[in-house]
């Protein structure tokens, strides 16, 4: 699959549950996902290799017509590795996996 790049920075998503940490992938990238995505499974969620840094992880972005966009979780043991916090720019990789 191609490598798709684009920086964003971290927004926080709190419930009454507890909080996550998203990236908000851009319009164009996030079209880009659609080309590429072989199928979609729940919630129309599209797996994805994810690269920040010299952190990779498998993960699934999900589509949000709030953010335009798919949205990427960001996990607390990357943003600790990267020294990211809620706010910061991170660059990322995504590609799309089978």
């Amino acid at each position: 699959m191609v490598p798709i790049e684009f920086s964003a920075p971290l927004w926080l998503w709190q419930t009454e549950k507890g909080a996550w940490t998203f990236v908000t992938v851009p319009p164009e990238e996030s079209d880009a996902v659609k080309i590429f995505a072989p199928r979609k499974g729940g919630f129309g969620s599209v797996r994805v290799g994810v690269r920040i840094g010299n952190s990779s992880w498998k993960t699934s972005v999900f589509p949000s017509k709030k953010r335009g966009g798919y949205i990427l979780p960001i996990k607390k043991a990357v943003r600790t590795a990267e020294g990211l916090d809620t706010g910061d720019m991170a660059h990322i990789t995504i590609e799309v996996v089978a």
